[in-house]
This record gives C-alpha cells, structure tokens and sequence, in this order.
C-alpha cells in the first residue's frame, strides 16, 4: 500500500509539505503541489481516513441504526439515508440493532469510535433518558420514526395517528361497517397510534370496534396470516381488515383466499407502508404511502447540519403525514350497494 512516506520520496518534498497539499494548506509553492499532486496520481495514493480524522477529530462519515436492515421498510430508510449522504460528500456506516437494547447501543458506540458526529438512529426501545444522554454526547444525533417532545428538533416522524385516521375513512366512504384489524406485537408506539386512529375515526362514525376484531402478531407476512386465521377462528365477521403494515396485508390476503374469501369482493384490505411489494401483489394493495425515503433523506442533511452545529435548526420541527394510495385491494361494500 502506498503511504505519505513513498509521496514524499519521490516527490523529493517532506512529509509536512505532502500532507499541507493533500489539506489544501498555505506555505506551499504552486510549481511544488502540481508536482506533488501529479505523485498522488501516478502513485495511486489514497489518505487514510482514519488517520485524518484523528487529526481533525471529525470525519465526514454518517452512521445510521435500524433494527433490521433485511426488512423492505429499513432498507427502504437506508436507500434514502445513501443517497443524501452522497450528495453532501458523506461515506456511510450501517448497522443493525436486532430489535435488542444493548445491540442499538453497542452500535452507537461503534459509529461513535469512528468519529460519526452525524448518526441516524431507528430507535426501537431505549428509553427517552437514554436518548436524552445520548442527544447531549452527539451532536448531530437525529432520531427517525421517533418523536419526543424535549428533542423536537432532533425527531423526524410520521402522524401514525392521522395515516389511521385517513385510511379507516376511506373504508367508511366505501360503505363499510364491519371491521378488524391486525396488529403488530411490537412495542414501539407505532401500533398503540395507528390503533388509536383507527378507533378514533370509527367513534366518529358511530362504530365501536370489538377487542376481539383486533388481532396481534408479528409483523411480516407470515404474521398477517396468522392474525387472520385467528379472526377467522374466532367466527369475527368483517368486510374491511386493516393491517399494521404491508407485509401484514398481504399475509391476509393470502389467509383470505386460503378461506375462500376474495379480496375485495369480500372483505376489502388497506395495509401502510407502500413498499415496492405492494403494487408486486395481487390484487395489488391500497395503502398509506409512508414516506420513509424522504424522511431518511431529510434526517440525513439534518443530522449533517446538527453535526455542524448550525443553531438555525434548533427551532424546526419535522414532521410528515402520510397519504392514501388507492389500487385495488378495496371496494365498495356489497351489503352496503343493496
């Protein structure tokens, strides 16, 4: 490998002329750093990054945790959080945190011992004073997906709550009246407010909807069917199913057909998210497009801003709503036509 040391030999400069040419420092002739560039080239020689930042005491990588980078949705988040970071000039680390505690927080650290002062973080489950402590340490720590109040300005999230809201009245309009839903089992807020949505919109319409019409599992595909079939076990009788996300969804669909059930002749299914698996379906699924690319990317140049602790951040809120994608997973009520 190629080092400073080999620049500096054949050049025929020292090494503190070298390293002022490759900074873009004063005190060196413009005779001399063409000749020292014109090394670098031939030579093919790369900074260490390493050693830069340890000069520098910074470095411009951005790191970003989720819980699970296998998963459409996370990977959707990291596609967002590249392309920004290309953009500003920013390497990228990624990590994941397997839905476990001390997992997110062991790969903090790590991002942390490389100098990230920029971090995108998909906390699943530290609790609020965790991150508090963790906001004061890094500056350009951005939360995603997360919104406590006291970091406002460090959170980038989505209304949950009025995503529900618009898809549960988008079924009402259709004529529906009869309705369940499938939840996930994960504990990270997203379910308790989309829930609260959903039930929220019902209340308005008149409608109360049973404990037993929802159902709990996990959320993936496998989950939705699972959750199904229980509804199906239970004798739940429903023409519009609301599912967690759209993995869920289509876990459904197949539990619904599996039933002999068709979608949406029978029972019309909405699911959240807009993953690319969603119009891959069929019927191809009505959704709550969640714009999770555009939050990844607005996260990533606030979290590069906070780094470079601008103060005009400090006051700005981030906040998106998500919106109805109509395909075909939905219809009118046959009951409610007669």
């Amino acid at each position: 490998m190629v080092t400073i040391k080999d620049v500096a030999r054949v050049a025929g400069v020292s090494i503190a002329t070298v390293s002022r040419v490759i900074h873009d420092g004063h005190q060196v002739g413009e005779a001399c750093r063409a000749r020292v560039k014109k090394v670098i080239a031939e030579l093919g020689y790369r900074p260490n990054s390493n050693a830069r930042a340890l000069v520098s005491k910074t470095t411009n990588t951005l790191g970003v945790v989720t819980p699970k980078l296998s998963m459409p949705f996370f990977g959707s988040l990291a596609s967002g959080v590249e392309k920004a970071a290309r953009e500003s000039d920013y390497k990228l680390l990624m990590s994941n945190s397997l839905y476990e505690t001390k997992s997110e927080l062991e790969a903090i650290d790590s991002l942390r011992d490389h100098n990230c002062r920029a971090i995108i973080l998909h906390s699943e489950y530290s609790d609020e004073k965790t991150l508090l402590k963790l906001a004061a340490e890094i500056p350009g720590l951005v939360l995603i997906n997360r919104y406590i109040p006291s970091l406002a300005h460090r959170c980038v999230w989505l209304d949950n709550v009025a995503g529900a809201c618009q898809a549960t009245d988008h079924l009402l309009q259709k004529g529906h009246h009869q309705f369940a839903v499938v939840t996930s089992i994960y504990q990270n807020g997203d379910p308790e407010f989309r829930l609260q949505g959903i039930r929220k919109s019902l209340k308005q319409a008149g409608i109360t909807l049973a404990e037993q019409a929802v159902e709990e599992s996990t959320a993936n595909i496998e989950g939705g069917e699972q959750a199904v079939n229980a509804l199906l076990a239970k004798g739940i009788k429903f023409t519009a199913l609301l599912a967690y996300n759209d993995l869920m969804a289509i876990g459904a669909i197949h539990a619904l057909f599996a039933a002999g059930l068709r979608v949406p002749q029978d029972v019309s299914v909405i699911g959240f998210d807009d993953l690319i698996v969603s119009r891959a379906c069929r019927p191809r699924l009505t959704t709550m497009h969640y714009p999770v690319e555009e939050m990844a990317s607005y996260a990533t140049k606030l979290a590069i801003e906070l780094s470079a602790e601008k103060h005009d951040v400090q006051h700005r809120t981030h906040l998106f709503i998500p919106n109805l994608v109509e395909r075909d997973s939905v219809a009118a009520c046959i009951t409610a036509q007669k």
